[in-house]
């Protein structure tokens, strides 16, 4: 697009506002800097400073026989609730009353609406009350601006537009917009989600992508004259325009950009309004920093070592007790890997020392092999010293820290600091200048240091690595050594959050489970990027509960080189309240809060979100079950002997956050069902719908050929099927010695619902809503890769979701011109 944007001009405007100790803009300096945007249409204006005696050819040089007058404070953002925007005739004696009245009555407006809404007040103000307060608020009033009056084509609803950037520090630059103005914040909460508001990261999107999420807003319905009484105010290229102007001054002054000579906190545009074609900034704000230093960059192609050791070292390991290090060592060897690959580290032992066949030293100094992984279980108080030691020495390539301490209390915080300061210079060795967006090329291959995982970590399973360090003793969590295990990593921040899954859900059996603690050095974006390669893994499954500095853009950024390659990400992110936290300065930070920015990024780079622990489990079940079906469309064929599921299942196609289709079946395929149910004597009690309640009389065979039936239909991409359990009609049991109930014979519903997943493309969900006597019949369906839920909304839902995320992904790949070949 042909935009040019004079960013000397809008530097030397913060640089003027720096050298005044402001880090915020003026009004009238924000209309400056959008002068230069090469996008908006600023109105004219003129400053009236407190204390100034303007002229009356002053007061009336702006055109237009109104004037727009604005109260100027660098603390009262939000100007209208408090008297700090009249409309007047633009008369200088008017004009004069007006402004004087406005220094009085704003302090005393402001004053009142901070002590009603003590939680929004700017810091600034904070311990204030009554004239103390009344008069501060006055001491920073500068003047008064006067802007030209530039009268909107429409005061309707939904006539007003708000485009914000705001840096955020996980995900760098957001770019939010939607319905604008005074109510900006009661449509977000009245709408439905994505209707009233769209944000985006700058670094992933340009003008032309960001307006194609905004198209779904009502916001754009409203303005492009497509809701009835309506007619279009503003042009899709004048909407595209600025939106791609924002995308670039935010990546331009984005803590991203190592150039960067300042970040924008915060740039808000509220509301635009339009006349006759024109783009019309009717308020703004800018908060503006230093661009801060960036970290250095981890080695992560050396996590192929820490998930694929060859050699081993432990420090904590007991002789006498089963303390953390001896259970670790316990779990590294049940797992298979060989005792001669394994160090461990206990003072007082001699070279030739041994403990249980296993060889002990008695330190790092010791060894004359490099260590690919070693692993630390002792107190947290001796950390800082051994992460000295392992540098100093290269001793290893990788080092996972599983001691806990290192930074969740104040205490504790200065030796989490001393930590990570030593890993940073290590890595910044290799990586000194390189930017955030420059992880595949530094070359780590000789230096950086070893990477770290943890602290506070729970370890790693790497069944392809033959090893499990998680200190839970085989008794507490029994494991079964003979299954394959799925070709799935699960990366979780809270090693207990992983530990449950598993023992609840024992039939995800990822290939790799990586507790990721504190993220002191590895991080989610680092696993991510590591991942994305992988030829060993297919599903990417994350738990995450935060992101370090800028880590939430790189974890974005490498999800979209993932879904790139094919593979498929489940996401889940704790902390969903944070979406409702206040955020009292700008409209664009209340709106995009934390949850929704990362919901939105993480979603947009192609990832599938899940929004309870429940279906994040149940996402990756069906990630790990369906990778390899084709998602050709949304459209969905439900069949239930019980006609409580049937209706269940109609009403749970649609929420915020999906929307499925009850598919509109072909005539051959009603013609080959009516066929079945009148050789099964159900015709007579059985209308031909979708969904379809086949009755409670339906054998397996009924189930299992119907299910086929419309599997086979053009016009249905997924089917969710109930295999009523409880049904005299079917085989559903195990240890029974009733042969009519018995699952395993060879025209079971088990055996034929094998067959048919086996055969054919289409995804097929299965339900099993019974109790525990049917976890047997649960248990063998998913033996065979079949996915089973035991309630069917959820199935829906569930499904839902991961038809949508694996569209938005095959989007994703068609925009770059890859073909989805499944």
């Amino acid at each position: 697009m042909d935009l040019s944007i004079d960013y000397s001009s809008i530097t030397d405007t913060f640089v003027r506002a720096s050298q005044e100790g402001r880090d915020f803009l003026y009004e009238y300096e924000v209309y400056s800097l959008l002068a230069r945007s090469g996008a908006e249409t600023p109105p004219k204006s003129s400053f009236i400073p407190r204390g100034a005696r303007s002229s009356d050819e002053e007061l009336m040089a702006l055109p237009g026989a109104k004037a727009v007058l604005k109260i100027v404070s660098p603390f009262i953002i939000h100007k209208t609730e408090v008297g700090g925007v009249q409309i007047i005739a633009k008369i200088p004696n008017q004009i004069r009353s007006a402004v004087r009245r406005m220094f009085y009555e704003v302090p005393e407006k402001y004053t009142a609406w901070i002590q009603q809404y003590p939680d929004g007040a700017p810091a600034h103000y904070k311990g204030l009350t009554g004239d103390a307060l009344s008069a501060a608020v006055s001491r920073d009033i500068q003047g008064v601006l006067q802007v030209q009056f530039m009268p909107p084509d429409s005061d309707t609803f939904g006539n007003e537009l708000i485009v914000g950037l705001r840096h955020t520090r996980e995900f760098g630059s957001i770019l939010s917009a939607g319905l604008g103005g005074t109510d900006t914040e009661l449509y977000a909460r009245r709408f439905r989600k994505g209707q009233a508001i769209v944000a985006a990261s700058t670094a992933m999107n340009d003008g032309q992508s960001f307006f194609q999420l905004f198209k779904q807003t009502i916001s754009y319905r409203k303005l492009a004259g497509l809701t009835r009484g309506q007619r279009r105010i503003v042009t899709d290229e004048q909407l595209i325009e600025c939106f791609e102007s924002f995308v670039r001054i935010g990546n331009f002054y984005s803590q991203a950009n190592p150039g960067a000579p300042f970040v924008i906190e915060e740039l808000e545009i509220n509301p635009f309004a339009f006349t006759d074609y024109l783009m019309v900034p009717l308020d703004g704000m800018c908060r503006f920093g230093q661009a801060g230093k960036l970290a250095a960059k981890r080695p992560v192609a050396k996590i192929d070592t820490l998930l694929h050791p060859k050699k081993i070292g432990i420090v904590g390991v007991s002789a006498t007790r089963k303390n953390f290090g001896r259970i670790i060592l316990d779990n590294i060897l049940a797992e298979g890997f060989a005792r001669e690959d394994i160090v461990v580290f206990k003072e007082g032992t001699g070279e030739s020392g041994d403990m249980d066949g296993v060889k002990c030293l008695p330190n790092l100094g010791a060894m004359t092999q490099k260590l690919d992984l070693f692993i630390v279980a002792v107190g947290a108080a001796q950390v800082p010293d051994l992460v000295e030691e392992v540098i100093r020495l290269d001793a290893a390539n990788s080092v996972m820290l599983i001691p806990g301490g290192m930074g969740e209390t104040q205490d504790s915080k200065t030796r989490a600091d001393q930590v990570m300061a030593q890993i940073n210079a290590a890595h910044g060795l290799a990586s000194q200048g390189k930017g955030i967006a420059n992880q595949s090329s530094v070359d780590f291959s000789r230096g950086g240091g070893p990477v770290f995982l943890g602290a506070n970590c729970m370890g790693v399973i790497s069944k392809p690595g033959r090893y499990d360090t998680w200190f839970i003793p085989e008794e507490k969590l029994p494991k079964v050594r003979t299954h394959k295990a799925n070709r799935v990593a699960l990366v979780s921040q809270s090693g207990a959050f992983m530990l449950h899954r598993s023992h609840q859900c024992p039939e995800l059996r990822p290939a790799y489970m990586i507790s990721m603690g504190n993220q002191t050095d590895l991080t989610l974006g680092d696993m991510l990027h590591y991942f994305k390669n992988s030829d060993r893994v297919d599903v990417i499954a994350v738990y995450a509960e935060g992101f370090n500095d800028l880590d939430g853009l790189e974890f974005c950024l490498a999800v979209k080189q993932a879904v790139l390659a094919g593979k498929e990400v489940v996401f889940y992110k704790a902390g969903r309240t944070l979406e409702g936290k206040a955020a009292t300065s700008s409209h664009t930070a209340s709106l995009a809060g934390d949850y929704m920015v990362c919901e939105s990024c993480v979603s947009q780079a192609g990832a599938i979100v899940a929004r309870n622990f429940s279906e994040f489990q149940e996402l990756m079940l069906l990630a790990e079950t369906l990778s390899r079906k084709p998602i050709r469309g949304n459209r969905l064929a439900a069949v239930s002997g019980a006609g409580f599921e049937a209706v269940g299942m109609a009403d749970s196609i649609q929420s915020d956050d999906f929307t499925m289709e009850l598919a509109r079946f072909e005539p051959e395929t009603r013609d080959a069902i009516e066929t079945i149910l009148v050789a099964k004597g159900l015709a007579s009690f059985v209308t031909l719908s979708n969904p379809l309640d086949i009755n409670p009389a339906a054998d397996d065979e009924a189930h299992a050929k119907i299910t086929q039936i419309l599997a086979n239909d053009p016009n249905v991409d997924a089917v969710v099927v109930s295999l009523d359990p409880l049904s005299p009609a079917m085989k559903t049991l195990d240890k029974t010695s009733v042969k009519a109930f018995d699952m395993h014979g060879p025209d079971s519903i088990l055996h034929r619902m094998d067959s048919l997943v086996k055969s054919t493309a289409t995804p097929i969900v299965t339900v099993v809503d019974g109790g525990r006597l049917y976890d047997p019949l649960r248990d063998a369906l998913m033996d065979k890769g079949i996915p089973v839920f035991t309630v069917c909304d959820k199935a829906i839902a569930a499904l839902s979701l991961y038809v949508q995320g694996r569209l938005r992904a095959d989007a994703i790949r068609s925009a770059e011109g890859i073909e989805t070949t499944i």
